[in-house]
């Protein structure tokens, strides 16, 4: 019990310092702002659950006495509550098979077990990066044009501060900046908590402490009613108000789950090619060095969605059925 409550407030410790590493400016502590989450979610895959919501309690009690409720209100909601339940997830599965012994003398079978699929954690992933971003823009303020607002004042207000010069051009520029920002935001929060759930499931399986198989990525699909989710965010894109910055944050957040599948798709479609390596390596190095090519792993995720290109493909490739005598 001891080393169980000891792991865990070194999980909160590690991860409120991360978090609070923010206010100190540095350009580092951007990337340790980014991968708060990652203690709490090595504690709940390899301790449980538990473990990462006493880390996480102790750590917002803590960054709330140090730093005052904001700070609490934010850890909890951003990092704490994310990496809690998305280690939940990693380790929930049920029983598939429950066969009984052939004989009285012989031990009874393993009970098969049916892992939550990697697909719905996915869709959380993107639940959770929608709730944090909006939850971020509240704390700019409670309608839309007071968010917009500012935004723009406090990226004039960065422009200025690195060119004094700033001609009426910016403005145009900063008023873009200002529309695609919540779309940004979170793209960059569903990132870092996929990053940060693959790095936390790689430290427990190299540490030996994962208690289930590793899941094969190339089957990762997302729900299908997860295609009319997106329509209707889609739809509500074109409203306006504090109802179009939700619908954006939240059609971002699911077409970056369908770019995720898509990358599963590409994986799955080049295993029958001799230079696999290189035409992989080569889309990843495109996707992060320019970015927008994002988008047609984004196409290829829905293509797969509507028509199971994937199915097809190892469909096509077992072998055909035996005749029958």
């Amino acid at each position: 019990m001891m080393a169980f409550l000891l792991i865990a407030l070194i999980a909160g410790a590690a991860s409120a310092l991360m978090f609070a590493s923010i206010v100190s400016g540095a350009l580092i502590s951007l990337v340790l702002f980014y991968l708060a989450p990652l203690p709490l979610m090595v504690a709940s895959i390899g301790w449980g659950p538990l473990c990462a919501s006493v880390g996480g309690i102790a750590a917002a009690i803590g960054l709330g006495a140090l730093f005052g409720l904001p700070y609490c209100i934010a850890f909890a909601v951003t990092v704490a509550l994310p990496a809690w339940w998305l280690g939940h997830l990693v380790l929930l599965s049920r029983r598939i098979t429950n066969d009984a012994p052939a004989a009285g003398t012989e031990p009874a079978a393993e009970p098969e077990l049916e892992w939550y699929p990697v697909g719905r954690i996915l869709l959380w992933i993107a639940g959770f990066a929608a709730l944090t971003t909006f939850a971020a823009l509240l704390t700019l303020g409670t309608d839309a044009d007071t968010i917009i607002g500012t935004l723009r004042r406090g990226l004039m207000r960065l422009l200025r501060a690195t060119d004094p010069q700033t001609s009426g051009e910016a403005g145009q520029f900063v008023d873009a900046l200002v529309r695609i920002a919540p779309a940004a935001a979170t793209i960059v929060a569903m990132m870092t908590l996929t990053l940060n759930l693959w790095l936390s499931a790689k430290v427990t399986a190299t540490s030996g402490r994962l208690r289930r198989p590793w899941p094969d990525m190339k089957t990762a699909e997302l729900p299908p009613m997860t295609l009319v989710g997106l329509c209707v965010a889609l739809a509500f894109c074109f409203t306006g108000g504090l109802l179009a910055i939700v619908a954006q944050i939240t059609a971002a957040a699911l077409m970056m789950g369908y770019a995720l599948t898509g990358f599963a798709v590409l994986h799955t479609l080049t295993l029958a090619l001799k230079s696999r390596t290189f035409w992989l390596g080569s889309t990843y190095c495109v996707v992060v060095v320019f970015g927008w090519p994002v988008i047609a792993m984004v196409i290829l995720g829905l293509a797969d969605a509507v028509f199971g290109f994937r199915e097809r493909f190892l469909r096509s490739r077992q072998p055909p059925p035996l005749p029958t005598p």
